[in-house]
């Protein structure tokens, strides 16, 4: 080779390795890089979504901060797997969907507790859910400079489910529903806790009304231990001497794509046919329920407000009346700030600045839904919201359509926040002032004097507003008699009702109807 012709080869070859370098470059972003291994120990696994999550130094499981939003928000990382086996590493990365930083550069040098979860139950969409898989925490200490690597190992798995054992007044069934199973194709349950009436065992043949609850998103079956532990409100009610006699039945708030909402939806199945025709019968019979019309009421808080809501309209004959405080958004022109049906973004407001999602009782902003929407999408699989099992992407499972793919289809795009009108029309079947309107002259009669709501005026996600549009929306049709209070300056979950009051009213609602001489309902 000619002295030209090694020259015109080295200069070829200098160009081609500077190419590959910037190549490289590109292609490995800068920031630390989490590399997962799925330990041969663990049981098989096939997809889902896998999180990183960075939490300060020293906490000893930051995958409990997951799904927490506002200032100081925890970095989270996601990306899905497939056929993920035992011995595989995957890699997250700048890449990978992000919350709360827009570039893991941005990332405060500092040390942190780092821990990976890989989710992959599909009954249960919830971090908690039994099969979740989880490393140990790795205390790793990130600075300025670029390409660290940290390695994590998923050898820890959350147990099969077991119910708690019975405590006192406490009891806990798991039923297989078949309504629910034949929608899924595939085995699918329904869970409730029981606390039994305070004299249950001393009149082995009394039988009582049920008083149905749903607690606040999410909320499992459990929260009955929390509601009777010694020094809470609803203890003392429920344990004094003059207390009603009743069971209380707590739904379980979690499902297939987050909480249920317990009512009939295209992606979640059947669910408020399941609980009226098979779980509360099943309750009923096994603990002495009443089982006729009108000795079954409801209650609950945010979502177990609307729930309580809901259940009552759906199914107006087969419950006495609904008590709820701060519910979820009753008239969908004011969810949270977003008008579904006239608004362009769920993201912006008129002006072109970011929408509100939370505010603190002082009034300031907590978090946009911008920033609650991308954390979202870094838990949803393929980044998507719509598949988080967080609070919007539950919304839309229960209220929205199912796409083409068999997938909840989103009422807006999930970067942009560009509302789609098509699906939108769709969610006017659990608009519940909507349901009120279309349904009127029925339900009318069916729901007069049944419905109790409480807000407050600062609720901490503007849930006053869409309860306001519903009581003006009222005002022009007179005769159903829903008692509305507001609590100036309350925030969220303010009842302006006591527990043994709630308790008597429940009482009088499910006494039977008195009877004149002839025995004809007076």
């Amino acid at each position: 080779m000619c002295r030209a012709s090694i020259l015109s080869f080295l200069a070829a070859t200098s160009l081609a390795a500077f190419a590959l370098a910037v190549e490289s470059q590109a292609q490995s972003p800068a920031g630390p890089r989490f590399e997962v291994t799925l330990e041969v120990s663990m049981s098989p696994q096939s997809d889902g979504r896998l999180l990183v999550v960075l939490a300060p130094a020293g906490n000893p499981e930051p995958r409990r901060l997951i799904g927490r939003t506002g200032t100081g928000a925890s970095p989270i990382l996601g990306r899905d797997v497939r056929g993920f086996t035992p011995g595989q590493t995957v890699t997250l990365d700048g890449t990978s969907a992000l919350f709360p930083l827009e570039d893991l550069e941005d990332l405060e040098p500092g040390t942190y507790a780092v821990q990976a979860v890989l989710l992959t139950n599909r009954d249960l969409r919830s971090p908690t859910a039994p099969g979740t898989q989880y490393s140990r925490p790795v205390s790793v200490t990130l600075g300025a400079e670029a390409g660290a690597v940290i390695r994590l190992h998923l050898d820890q798995e959350l147990p099969p489910e077991t119910l708690p054992a019975d405590d006192g007044l406490l009891r806990y069934v798991r039923i297989r529903s078949e309504l629910l199973s034949s929608f899924h194709g595939r085995p699918i349950y329904l869970r409730a806790g029981v606390i039994l009436p305070v004299r249950y065992d001393d009149e082995p043949d009394r039988k009582y009304p049920v008083r149905v609850r749903t607690g606040g998103y999410g909320a499992r079956y459990t929260a009955i231990r929390r509601l009777m532990r010694p020094g809470h409100p609803f203890r003392a009610a429920w344990m004094a001497d003059d207390a009603p006699q009743m069971l209380l039945l707590h739904l379980d708030g979690t499902g297939p794509f987050g909480d249920p909402y317990q009512v009939n939806s295209a992606n979640n199945g059947p669910y408020g046919d399941a609980v009226t025709q098979e779980l509360i019968p099943y309750v009923e019979e096994r603990f002495r329920g009443l089982g006729r019309a009108g000795s079954r009421v409801l209650d609950g808080s945010s979502t177990g407000g609307w729930v309580s809501l809901a259940l009552q309209i759906f199914y107006p004959d087969y419950f006495g009346g609904a008590w709820a405080s701060c519910p979820d958004s009753v008239d969908f022109r004011g969810f949270q700030l977003v008008n579904i049906y006239a608004d362009d973004s769920a993201y912006l407001d008129a002006r072109g600045d970011d929408l509100a999602s939370a505010r603190g009782r002082d009034g300031e902003i907590r978090f946009t839904m911008r920033h609650e929407l991308r954390l979202e999408n870094v838990l949803g699989e393929g980044d998507r919201w719509t598949m988080s099992g967080g609070q919007w992407g539950a919304w839309n499972a229960a209220y929205g359509p199912r796409g083409p793919d068999g997938l909840p289809q989103p009422l807006w795009d999930p970067v942009t926040g560009r509302l789609d009108r098509a699906v939108a029309r769709q969610w006017e079947r659990y608009d519940l002032r909507r349901v009120l309107e279309v349904g009127w002259d029925q339900l009318a009669p069916q729901l007069k004097g049944k419905l109790n709501i409480w807000v407050g005026e600062m609720d901490d996600y503007f849930l006053e507003d869409a309860v306001h549009l519903l009581d003006g929306w009222l005002a022009s049709r007179p005769g159903l008699d829903v008692r509305i209070e507001y609590g100036a300056g309350r925030g969220h979950c303010w009842t302006g009702i006591s527990a043994s009051e709630m308790l008597q009213e429940m009482s009088s609602a499910t006494a039977p109807p008195a009877r004149d001489g002839a025995g004809a309902e007076r």
